[in-house]
Formats: structure tokens, sequence, C-alpha cells
């Protein structure tokens, strides 16, 4: 994935696609600059500054052993991790833990920056919500470690992950469920607008009677549909479709 590589040195007068992706790390990374593509003093001196953090010579030039500290976070999500005599169920809990753990997040505006570029296979922008994206990356990222197919076709959008789920025989609606153990961990809960109508998805990590847990994407704190960051949340059932894997 090109977010993940460098192609040369940059430093102080630097311009370009590739200056305003460090830029998106540093800010990533808490070192707040103006996403530009510039590399002019402010750059300079917050990649000085990250280099300091890191223990790295501060010279202000970004290299590659600087770069792979910016995308460490990332490249750990990434990791394959052990599947011997694991689930798919418990695989999904284990990459999604995995990857809130680096707590992905926007960068440079709404539904921007490496994270989720990385989601929504390069896509970014104001009409490219990700929290769809989200799940099924998990899921495939899950699949690719026990070498399986997904059991879900990946989509962006909520209403057609509940439209192929329908056709598949794996949703559940809210009002069918007898007993909350139908909802396995790994399972996907689905936001329900209407009956057609679903706004936002998630990764159920554990269902209990009245509440279930979840790790979602492009969300924050305040539960929002279209938030900037993944989260863990507790959530009650109400207007809740599910998507059982």
């Amino acid at each position: 994935m090109n977010d993940l590589t460098l192609d040369k040195i940059y430093k102080r007068k630097s311009k370009g696609r590739k200056v305003r992706l460090i830029q998106e790390w540093l800010c990533l990374h808490g070192i707040y600059v103006n996403i530009d593509g510039d590399f002019g003093p402010a750059t300079d001196y917050a990649v000085r500054r990250f280099q300091t953090i890191k223990k790295l010579r501060a010279n202000g030039i970004v290299g590659y052993s600087v770069f792979k500290q910016f995308v460490a976070p990332m490249a750990q999500s990434l990791m394959p991790l052990s599947s011997m005599r694991t689930s798919l169920n418990r695989l999904i809990v284990k990459c999604a833990k995995q990857h809130l753990k680096q707590h992905p997040r926007e960068a440079g505006g709404q539904n921007k920056g490496p994270w989720v570029r990385l989601y929504m296979d390069g896509n970014e922008g104001r009409n490219w919500p990700w929290c769809a994206s989200f799940v099924c990356f998990i899921i495939n990222q899950a699949c690719h470690n026990l070498n399986i197919p997904s059991p879900i076709k990946r989509s962006f959008s909520c209403d057609v992950l509940a439209l192929n789920a329908k056709n598949n025989g794996s949703f559940l609606a809210g009002n069918k469920i007898t007993d909350y153990k139908q909802i396995k961990p790994g399972s996907l809960f689905l936001h329900r607008r209407t009956a057609n109508d679903w706004v936002h998805t998630g990764i159920v990590i554990e269902a209990e009677p009245e509440i279930f847990h979840s790790i979602e994407g492009n969300t924050n704190d305040e539960g929002s549909r279209e938030g900037y960051e993944a989260c863990g949340r507790i959530r009650g059932y109400k207007k809740m479709d599910f998507i059982l894997i």
C-alpha cells in the first residue's frame, strides 16, 4: 500500500502528495500541522519534534527510518494473528481489537487520511463514510489469516450489507431475536433508521441480555454515525438488526 511506503527522502522545501501524507501522520501522532503538501518551517519543526520524541536524530529530514516510525501503528494493525485452533468469529474479534489498539481515526478532514484510505480501498472524502468498509476490512483480514473466503461481500454501504445478508440468510431482524446468544462475537450490527435503511454498522464483540459491546469505525465518543475514529462502545438493542457470522 502506497501510504505505508516512502519513495524518496523528504525535507524542507519538498512539496506534493507524500508531503501531505507526512503531515497526516504527524497529526495522527498528536503533532498538529497544516496538511497542505508544503514542507515548510512548521512541518520541519514538527518532524524534529517527532524525531526527538522517538529518540531519533532531530534533523527535520524524513527518510525511511523516520517514516517507518510514522506508519508503525498501521503496520501493527495489519500484522498476521495466530489462527491456530481459532474460529472465524474469534479471529474477527481479535483483528478488531488489534486495529482499535492503534486508534484509527481521520486526518485532514471528514472521511480523510491514511486510515480511511486503508479501509476504503484508497477512497476518501465527504461522500465516503467508512463504517461499512471498516467491518468488511476486518472480516477480510481475519479470513485471509485463516485462508478461507469471506462470508460477506465487501461493500461501502450498510444498505447493501443488509440486502446481501437477507439474500444469503444471515440477516437477523431485531424483532426476531429470541435469545441474545444467537448473536455470536464477530457478527455485525446494523443501526436501522427505517425498514429499508441502515445508517451505521460495527462488529459485535460480545452480546449480553440487554446490551452488546462493539468495535466500530467512523464513530466517536458520542456514538455518531458520522464520526472521526474507531471506538469500542456499549449499545442497546433498540433499532438494531444483525448480520450473523
